[in-house]
Formats: structure tokens, C-alpha cells, sequence
């Protein structure tokens, strides 16, 4: 089994995502320096119609956003610089997805995640919004959703239900059990993300925690056939390929296979 590179990342915000700092070059300066040999950007995509617009880039900067890892691929040769998106699963958005920026803006890859999700019609926030099993089923259906619409190359931080829901239970493992299922099945890889281990640990009643990774999530995930990336999710130029260490130790911990996503660049 090939351990992933601790230089490679493809899980990278700028400052166009509004809650994150350093321009696509400062990245790859840093990357650079750091002996990087590939490193994937995947700004939070703009929508359509403007919504969440305090996480995300407009569509007026889509095409800056594009040519600034245009221009960095000729300044850096040495670094394989890929262009894509992290996009929340909007239904109505499939479309613009696939037609604008896998096809139009020739994007290289996708990723797909869950910061908000439909709960009785209304949006809510994975973050800060699972306070009840119900709301956790409807977090793991909308999860389900997203990797059957054959997008996303892989679902970040799957287990991000851990910042918000307390403890791990029956419902939580419930929940894991059909996203898990549903990676299988679709033979989509998950996530571990490292970020998580670069914020606040979470007081429980069983002690202090990680928000995300979530221990119980990946340990299930051993039960199924499913294969795991890794990602700094860097919001910092400083932590381009920060915590891939502790992801990977994780994963090797819980017996699971690393993915191979063969990404190349799109001419």
C-alpha cells in the first residue's frame, strides 16, 4: 500500500473564500520552499444566485481565481498546480457544477462536502446546527445525495457532524454506517482532514475530543471497502501541508487504504 506524499496536498482555500488568508502564489512560494511536489486549490465555489457569500468568492472573481493558478503553474514548474472547487451539494446547482466549472472553466477536479445541509426544507449548518438524531440522519442523507451525483472526486470531512453533535452513539454510528455504505457502494474516497487537528479540541462529557476527525467514524470505516485521502485543508500559506503526518497516522491506526486520484492538470 503506497503511504501518501507529506508534500502533496489537494484540499486549499485563499483569501477569495473571505475566511481565509494568502493569495494562490503566496501558497505555492511556500510550497515550494517546503520541498512541495503538488498542491491542489479548492476555494469554496461561488453560487449562482450569491448565497453564504461571507464563505465564499463571488462570481465576479471566478475568473481571477483561474488565472492566478494559470500564472502560478508557469511560475512554479517544479509543482504540479491543480485548479479546482469545493462545493457544497446544492441540488439545483448540479448543472453549474458540471457544464461551467468542470466544463467551461475546465476545473481539474471537484470536491464535494457538507458545510450546510437540507433539514425539513430549510438550510442548516453541519458546524453548529446537529443538536438532535434527526437532524444527524438528514446530514448523512444529504452526504449520500452529494457522492451519487458523480461530481466529486472525493467528500471532504465527512465526519464534520462532530463539531456540533455531542458524543458518539447510537444515532452517530447510524449516521457513519450510511455514509460509509454509500462510499462503498459508489466507491467514492473520504476524506480525513487536517484541519481538524489545528482547532479548539471539543469538551465532552467524556473529555476533551477533536471536533473532526471524528476516532469512531474512521475506525467503522475499517468495516467497509473504502478508501481514504488526505488533506491539510490549508487556510494559511504556513499550513500548506500541515497535519498530513497525524492524518496518515490515523489512517494507519484504523487499517484503512489510502486512494489514489491520479489528478492531473487539464490543458
Amino acid at each position: 500500500m503506497t503511504i501518501p506524499s507529506l508534500f502533496e496536498n489537494t484540499h486549499t482555500h485563499t483569501k477569495l473564500c473571505r475566511h481565509a488568508s494568502g493569495t494562490v502564489r503566496d501558497y505555492c512560494a511556500d510550497a515550494v520552499s517546503a520541498g512541495g511536489r503538488l498542491l491542489g486549490f479548492t476555494d469554496h465555489t461561488p453560487l449562482p444566485d450569491g448565497r453564504w457569500p461571507s464563505v465564499r468568492m463571488t462570481m465576479d472573481d471566478l475568473p481571477q481565481y483561474c488565472a492566478e493558478i494559470d500564472e502560478a503553474r508557469e511560475e512554479f514548474p517544479t509543482l504540479t498546480v491543480l485548479k479546482g472547487m469545493e462545493c457544497d451539494h446544492v441540488p439545483e446547482f448540479v448543472g453549474f457544477y458540471r457544464d461551467t466549472l468542470l466544463g467551461e472553466r475546465r476545473l481539474d477536479y471537484l470536491i464535494g462536502a457538507a458545510h450546510w445541509f437540507l433539514y425539513k426544507g430549510e438550510w442548516v449548518g453541519a458546524h453548529r446546527d446537529i443538536d438532535a438524531p434527526d437532524k444527524l440522519r438528514a446530514y448523512g442523507r444529504h452526504i449520500v445525495s452529494c457522492m451519487e451525483t458523480g461530481l466529486f472526486v472525493y467528500i471532504a470531512h465527512p465526519d464534520v457532524f462532530g463539531c456540533s453533535f455531542a458524543g458518539w452513539d447510537a444515532d452517530a454510528e447510524a449516521c457513519s454506517r450510511d455514509i460509509l455504505e454509500a462510499a462503498q457502494d459508489l466507491s467514492i474516497p473520504l476524506e480525513i482532514n487536517g484541519y481538524g487537528f489545528r482547532k479548539p479540541m471539543r469538551e465532552t462529557k467524556h473529555g476533551l475530543r477533536l471536533q473532526y476527525p471524528v476516532r469512531e467514524f474512521w475506525e467503522l470505516a475499517s468495516e467497509y471497502d473504502v478508501s481514504v485521502v488526505v488533506s491539510s485543508d490549508a487556510h494559511r500559506p504556513c499550513d500548506v501541508y500541515a497535519s498530513l503526518d497525524k492524518c496518515i497516522e490515523l489512517a494507519e491506526e484504523c487499517g484503512l487504504k489510502f486512494a489514489d486520484l491520479d489528478l492531473t492538470p487539464r490543458k
